[in-house]
């Protein structure tokens, strides 16, 4: 019986810009690395990244805590160094920039002084698991996973909502092990949330009460040392899954369907992504193991996030060169 869909399309990455030297903590050690590398070196550990409208793309470093900048051209430069572990980052409609951090909760950037202040540092004194991504709704609704060292071992990871004007907050599931990357449907009715510790995406349907309802699988992986990170949504209402350890991201049709796979030409740390360029078809990647960001073009465009992502500063000269 033949297959009823075409495999999926492989497309080779390649390096858009990376950590320079002069930025690597090199032969340093770090509170993180001593609990997730077993004492292991690491100059870096970069995720999270996130377009501003000036074409900007921003990034953080888990175990030193710090928040990176690249232009158009790749020139990366550090604008933060703090007490925390960043993770996800993203730019809400008004620019600003909010990160999710594992150690202090929901935190904000000032990208003009490189201050960083708590916006949500526990839920009612209970404290957080452990913050690892944050998604803006179209409402200015921010949606977050509380990850901590949840796993199959501990299925009690968290998925929030929370509403910065009205500073309601909203525990939608309770019930994951190790939510991860999450992305909103673009009707805002269904959450995607990749579940790394079960190798595998969860659909959360909404309910117009804003309940999470009949909670089912929609994607699962196999294989790997870690499994699905960072999402991203398509034009089409696709999904966009970096499956960290395997040094791959998979783009899938709004029915699930793989159409295309990125492989990386560096490690196998591709942990999340964000979608840019002149048309929005350009995925960048970044690629923890190596400290670098990689690059691909798709045969779709992405989703616009809250803050769009910069494309119409993102001439295709400056989209084509790489960090000198």
């Amino acid at each position: 019986m033949a297959f009823p869909h075409p495999d999926p399309v492989l497309i080779e990455a390649d390096v858009f810009t990376e950590l320079p030297a002069h930025l690597r903590k090199q032969n340093q050690s770090s509170y993180w690395a001593d609990k997730n590398r077993r004492g292991a070196k690491v100059d870096s550990f970069i995720e999270g990244p996130s377009f501003d409208l000036q074409g900007n793309l921003w990034f953080v470093d888990i175990p030193f805590g710090r928040i990176f900048r690249a232009d158009p051209q790749g020139r990366v430069e550090q604008v933060a160094e703090y007490d925390g572990q960043p993770n996800g980052l993203k730019i809400d409609a008004e620019g600003r920039i909010f990160i999710a951090d594992f150690q202090n909760g929901i935190v904000q950037l000032d990208p003009k002084t490189g201050e960083v202040s708590s916006v949500l540092k526990d839920a009612d004194t209970e404290g957080f698991k452990g913050c690892n991504d944050l998604f803006f709704g179209p409402d200015g609704a921010l949606y977050f996973t509380d990850q901590g060292q949840t796993g199959l071992q501990d299925p009690s990871g968290r998925v929030y909502r929370w509403h910065p004007q009205t500073k309601k907050l909203e525990c939608l599931i309770d019930k994951v092990p190790s939510p991860n990357g999450l992305v909103l449907d673009k009707e805002g009715r269904t959450l995607m949330v990749a579940v790394t510790r079960a190798n595998a995406v969860w659909r959360l349907p909404i309910t117009e009460s804003g309940r999470v309802i009949k909670a089912g699988l929609f994607l699962q992986f196999s294989g790997g040392r870690a499994g699905p990170d960072g999402l991203a949504l398509t034009r089409d209402g696709g999904v966009v899954v970096c499956q960290t350890g395997m040094g791959l991201v998979w783009i899938h049709d709004a029915l699930g369907v793989p159409i295309a796979v990125v492989k990386s030409p560096r490690g196998l740390g591709t942990t999340n992504c964000a979608f840019g360029g002149p048309d929005g078809r350009t995925l960048f990647i970044t690629e923890s193991d190596s400290g670098s960001i990689l690059r691909a073009e798709l045969p779709v465009a992405g989703h616009p996030m809250a803050s769009g992502w910069g494309a119409s500063s993102m001439s295709s000269v400056a989209v084509n060169r790489r960090q000198e």
